[in-house]
């Protein structure tokens, strides 16, 4: 089975779960957050000044990813700040993937995959949390939009009633589920039929619906493997303009192979080549001054 087989059909790869982040006793209701203060789908935030000036969420030093005993992922550092959008570029089968999957333990699902070096999350090494309790602090949003079989609502709903100690009944889901709705831009689009199956939906609106589904429990990072990819043009602008508004909230990773889309939406940009992280800055000084060789013959177009 392929990394990607396995990445489709785990139920924790499609839509961690998690126990209550503080304790087993919390109310559903108490996992209410405050809805965004602009409409992602009109106007996107203006980028931050620095973004490593803003709270460190992770912190990776010199991980290293093997399969079979080959390494994807060389001895990568760097750290990740809420507020900020990191986007992983490099040319396919350079280890963006593979690093990113690596943020939330996913690469675990992969048997001949093993791994060195340490990944910190507030300070926490994520291999001392349980792995359900980390997807839910680190949710993930996949290059093909994976909704379940089942309504709009529901779709959302299910991580918060796994998080649960006791099944909340549907009225005192219904206002998570608006917010996250509201949060990926969805809500007013599929306000008055929630009970709609979500694979009628277009796939614009599904994985925006995966975005409300992975926001749902409120997470400190959301990773996004190439978001876009299977979109139009339209769909595709309108899921930058609602990463932007969610970083107000959350880091987000995202790796792309979009060259442009890096540009107008990332703050800093991670550059990966064969396994190595050959450079990391910020947007600008990475596209315009790059420091390293490869980098420069990248963002030129001299291979990828």
């Amino acid at each position: 089975m392929s990394a990607r087989d396995v990445e489709f059909r785990s139920p924790c790869a499609l839509a961690p779960t998690a126990e209550v982040r503080e304790n087993d006793t919390m109310s559903i209701n108490q996992l209410v957050f405050d809805p965004p203060a602009l409409d992602p789908m009109t106007s996107a935030p203006p980028r931050a000044v620095d973004a490593l000036a803003a709270p460190e969420r992770m912190r990776l030093h010199d991980i290293s990813v093997f399969y079979d005993g080959v390494p994807a992922v060389k001895k990568a550092s760097l750290s990740i700040h809420k507020g900020e959008v990191l986007a992983l570029i490099g040319p396919s089968g350079c280890g963006k993937t593979t690093l990113l999957r690596t943020l939330n333990r996913l690469t675990e699902l992969t048997p001949n995959a093993s791994h060195s070096g340490t990944i910190t999350l507030d300070g926490e090494d994520i291999h001392d949390l349980e792995d359900t309790k980390l997807r839910t602090r680190v949710s993930m949003v996949f290059q093909q939009p994976n909704p379940f079989p089942m309504s709009i609502f529901d779709n959302v709903a299910f991580a918060l009633r796994e998080q649960s100690r006791r099944r909340p009944r549907r009225r005192e889901l219904e206002p998570l589920v608006k917010q996250a709705l509201q949060r990926a831009g969805l809500y007013d689009e599929v306000a008055n039929n929630l009970d709609r199956p979500a694979l009628r939906l277009s796939g614009g609106q599904q994985q925006r619906l995966c975005i409300a589904r992975a926001i749902a429990n409120n997470p400190e990072i959301l990773l996004m493997d190439e978001p876009c990819s299977a979109l139009d043009p339209r769909s595709t602008s309108v899921i930058e303009d609602l990463i932007l508004q969610l970083r107000n909230d959350l880091a987000i990773v995202i790796v792309t192979h979009n060259l442009q889309q890096a540009r107008r939406i990332a703050d800093r940009v991670a550059f990966m080549y064969i396994g190595d992280l050959v450079e990391l800055g910020d947007a600008r000084q990475v596209f315009e001054e790059p420091r390293e060789e490869r980098t420069r013959e990248y963002v030129a177009g001299a291979f990828g």
